[in-house]
């Protein structure tokens, strides 16, 4: 193969690996073909060759395609260290200043939700959370509301799959609870947790919108409830709102299209 040959080829599989990032739902073979426009048998060559470098992943026993654990860690690491992060640390920074509370932000990780950065500010709790830090969807502010974004077909498969482990007395750990608290929470676009991860530790949750139905991340304020109760910390939630448009700000957004090279 020629040095052309290998460029195109090494282009054309990271394009396969982008569109899979891009994509709400695990692709098929035929889907990458059509979306690419290439040929099957070049696209299936190329998975393979992703696979085997631990880049793609089949979804469960079917023949979709996803991102794997690999390239998932690589983007938020990302996400977590490059340009725009000391933007966001100073917006956070000044929201942790006005409320006195700490805030955080947080992104989708597979199974769990992963802080890329967070401002600590009267922080009594003895859990220690920092960027980088992964904690459940079912009983975090921020976990319910990228969980209640996601696609139904992806949701549901989320709600089978996770282990509803009760880490205070207010968790909710039914499947059918947790889902009609999912329903609520996308209806108001905002997520609450009361206590429910960490006891006497409450928190709301905002989404970081980067289209009008793309979710990217969400912003979240938590406090301690002997501070500040739920009540009280919902009269911030347009200010949060406000925070989380400015943060929209900080992410390059591409515009999805995937071509093949010439």
């Amino acid at each position: 193969m020629s040095s052309t040959q290998s460029n195109a080829a090494a282009i054309r599989a990271f394009r396969i690996v982008e569109l899979l990032a891009q994509a709400r739902e695990p692709l098929t073979l035929m889907d990458i073909s059509t979306r690419m426009d290439l040929p099957k048998q070049s696209v299936h060559r190329l998975l393979k060759q992703l696979e085997s470098a631990w880049l793609v992943n089949r979804d469960g026993p079917g023949k979709h395609y996803v991102c794997s654990s690999r390239v998932r860690q690589m983007a938020i690491n990302l996400l977590m260290t490059t340009g725009p992060a000391a933007e966001r640390r100073a917006i956070l920074q000044e929201l942790a200043d006005k409320v006195q509370a700490s805030c955080n932000l947080a992104i989708s990780g597979g199974d769990s939700v992963v802080y890329l950065d967070r401002v600590e500010a009267n922080w009594s709790a003895s859990t220690k959370l920092v960027p980088g830090t992964r904690v459940p969807f079912h009983c975090t502010a921020s976990g319910k509301l990228l969980m209640s974004f996601l696609p139904k077909a992806q949701r549901e498969r989320l709600l089978r799959s996770l282990p509803l482990r009760r880490w205070t007395e207010l968790s909710i750990c039914d499947a059918e609870r947790l889902k009609d608290d999912l329903e609520e929470t996308r209806k108001r676009r905002l997520g609450v947790n009361t206590g429910e991860y960490i006891p006497g530790v409450v928190a709301i949750a905002v989404p970081v919108m980067l289209g009008p139905k793309k979710v990217g991340a969400a912003v979240a304020i938590q406090v301690s409830d002997d501070r500040m109760g739920i009540d009280d910390l919902m009269r911030w939630a347009p200010e949060l709102r406000a925070v989380a448009e400015r943060l929209a700000q900080t992410f390059d957004v591409p515009d999805g299209r995937v071509h093949s090279p010439s």
